[in-house]
């Protein structure tokens, strides 16, 4: 398989403070990788640095053959890599045919299929293309944030916690359509709380601790895993 993303011995930090202690892994092109840990672990700190919003200060990170670290957010987003951030970040004043576009601000125009291929994944978007964002619910935000990613056509797609505070119904729905959106081609790096659905979905995952992965594995493999099910799925395990 072509290794899309190579992160190489990252160490980022917060002032004193190690975030990531020689973060390694690998993105296939074409997969679905999950990074799974408690708060605080460096999930989204490792996302953050892949996008370009945090900067390591030790160790690499090479996309697509060329070492990207240092450039910043809205260059890497013109070579195919973009990020959903925690937390929706959708522009709330503004209309959700207008956060759309948003996604789409490195192109001269919104490409027209792209458009209207993002109301078909996310019908309630279409029903409510004139509202301002911020008036749509929880789940209806996440589907406007990973649709207005899509709007940049994406070849990398950075999912951080996109489950968060849904319902479940709403959950497996999201899940459902980034399994649609991965089998369109794209490559998706998932950062995941809700660690039996993104070990479905995923094809293989790395289990992050106080900044270190201690643990790798297919998706399969990490949910039979003792130590996985105990910590994230919440079972006891016979001694």
């Amino acid at each position: 398989m072509t290794v899309l993303l190579s992160v190489e011995d990252i160490e980022v930090r917060y002032g004193a403070i190690k975030a990531l202690k020689g973060v390694s892994f690998e993105v296939n092109e074409g997969e679905v990788v999950a990074l799974l840990g408690a708060n605080g672990a460096g999930k989204t700190t490792t996302q953050k640095t892949v996008s370009g919003m945090m900067r390591p200060s030790l160790g690499q990170i090479v996309y697509d053959g060329y070492r990207i670290d240092g450039i910043p957010p809205h260059e890497l987003i013109t070579l195919g890599i973009c990020h959903v951030p925690e937390g929706r970040r959708v522009f709330p004043r503004m209309t959700v045919n207008e956060n759309l576009e948003m996604g789409a601000f490195r192109f001269k125009r919104p490409d027209a299929a792209v458009f209207e291929h993002v109301l078909e994944l996310f019908p309630r978007l279409r029903e409510r293309i004139k509202q301002p964002a911020g008036t749509l619910s929880g789940g209806e935000q996440q589907m406007l944030a990973i649709g207005r990613a899509l709007m940049g056509k994406p070849r990398l797609l950075l999912l951080d916690e996109p489950s968060m505070g849904l319902a479940p119904l709403i959950v497996k729905q999201i899940f459902d359509i980034v399994r649609g959106i991965n089998s369109e081609g794209v490559t998706v790096l998932l950062v995941e709380q809700n660690a039996s659905q993104a070990l479905a979905l995923a094809d293989r995952g790395y289990v992050l601790e106080t900044g270190e992965i201690v643990l790798t594995g297919t998706g399969a493999e990490l949910l039979a895993d003792d130590r996985v099910r105990a910590a994230y799925l919440g079972e006891e395990i016979a001694s």
